[in-house]
């Protein structure tokens, strides 16, 4: 844990040296009656200009909740996903086409706080769908609009999994469990609503990706949860002109290879990622499972959290005594490496070469034994606590060994990798 204190002056001249980039999210909901194991679950791979997230728990007005939230937002007032202890859970994609055409230059509607406090309004106060399409009319009759213009994913406990596309006006619900909207079990939104004026629709090219390996993974029947956390927020393959970066990688990381990187499912300015894996009917709102990535879907693994009790959490994930996350910190350092550019549209270029390569020596390539470690570890807890019925001391044993294990193995790679790649 040392050494990650290290680094965060390192990772404060990276974060404000980068380029800025506009707000954008590729999601997808899966009704339980398509899943392995019957459980349905909410996607969200989180884009936007503010790079620095980490995972918070936050007791409520009603109910306690672990969500992502920005690292400077201090009181946590703004969260991006999370989950609650009645197995409740929220996300949102920004809508650019709800509420018709923006004049040039005109800010979006409701601006990211009016989407980040609405979900912790929902999550502090909601356990049903049925509670949250409640809060939604409750804001439309208090203030005579929604100041809204996004796609919120929504799960509870019950089974229900659903699209709310909300614009000013009100709302339009898509159900993943009705076989009319969704004949397939699932349903998929990046930057537009099927309701809105689609000539405005945005994130086409992530709608094709990410809609490209669902159509595969449905009619195969592995519409499974750890697919979509562990490859789909990896994907290098585009969705428009298909160019797959595995075709190109290196023989290995000894020279600069770069390619451009944009429209991909990751980017420079993914911040963080979560599948919230709901209950069956009749167990525990409380064995909800966020398997989160807290940082660039490229270079840091994912994690699976749970409510317990005392509300911890591994302490990678959330604020040490500099206020930051370490892991976060770590994987933002990694991804540095990745986009050393720092003048122009250098953050539209990836040096492949240190992503992926052929000696296996990529940054991708050593994280992924560290996430098959964690998912293979994570397997047994799980198990242990759905038998139980309850998350208990195997918890606190899980996390503690995160915060080891993690640490340790990120130490080896940072200590490896640094040297090589210097910002030009």
């Amino acid at each position: 844990m040392k050494f990650f204190a290290s680094i965060c002056l390192l990772m404060t001249v990276a974060l404000l040296t980068g380029a800025t980039k506009s707000a954008a999210c590729t999601s997808v909901i899966v009704s339980g009656k398509v899943t392995p194991d019957g459980r349905p679950y909410i996607f969200k791979n989180r884009d936007t200009p503010n790079q620095d997230n980490l995972v918070v728990t936050v007791q409520g007005s009603r109910y306690r909740f672990i969500a992502i939230v920005a690292r400077q937002d201090s009181l946590n007032l703004n969260v991006w996903s999370g989950h609650n202890e009645a197995g409740f859970a929220i996300a949102n994609t920004a809508a650019y086409n709800l509420n018709g055409r923006q004049k040039p230059g005109q800010p979006r509607p409701n601006g990211d706080e009016k989407d980040g406090n609405l979900m912790y309004k929902a999550l502090e106060t909601c356990a049903t769908l049925a509670n949250f399409e409640h809060l939604l009319d409750s804001i439309k009759q208090a203030k005579g609009t929604l100041h809204s213009n996004s796609n919120f994913a929504v799960l509870d406990a019950e089974g229900g999994v659903a699209y709310y596309e909300t614009g000013n006006k009100g709302y339009v619900k898509f159900d993943a469990n009705d076989p009319i909207q969704a004949p397939y079990g699932y349903l998929i939104r990046t930057n537009h609503g099927m309701s809105g004026d689609r000539s405005l629709d945005q994130g086409i090219e992530r709608y094709l990706a990410i809609q490209d390996y669902m159509t595969r993974a449905s009619f195969e029947g592995n519409l499974a949860f750890e697919p979509i956390i562990r490859k789909v927020t990896r994907t290098l393959t585009h969705g428009l002109t298909r160019l797959n970066l595995w075709d190109f990688a290196p023989q290995d990381d000894s020279q600069p290879v770069y390619f451009p990187f944009r429209d991909f499912i990751p980017r420079w300015h993914t911040a963080s990622a979560q599948l919230i894996q709901g209950v069956r009917p009749g167990e525990n709102p409380r064995l909800t499972i966020a398997w989160t990535i807290p940082g660039s879907t490229l270079t840091t693994p994912a994690i699976p959290l749970w409510i317990t009790a005392d509300g911890k959490l591994p302490q990678i994930v959330t604020r040490n005594n500099e206020g930051h996350a370490t892991l976060v910190d770590a994987g933002f350092l990694l991804k540095d490496q990745l986009f050393p550019i720092k003048r122009g549209n250098g953050a539209d270029y990836i040096n492949l070469a240190r992503l992926i390569n052929h000696a296996g020596t990529g940054i991708l390539q050593q994280i992924t034994p560290i996430e098959d470690a964690i998912f293979s570890k994570a397997a047994q807890v799980i198990e242990t606590l759905r038998k139980n019925g309850k998350a208990g001391k195997e918890t606190t044993e899980f996390y503690q060994w995160i915060d080891q294990y993690v640490s340790a193995e990120y130490q080896k790679i940072i200590v490896t990798l640094q040297p090589k790649t210097k910002a030009l």
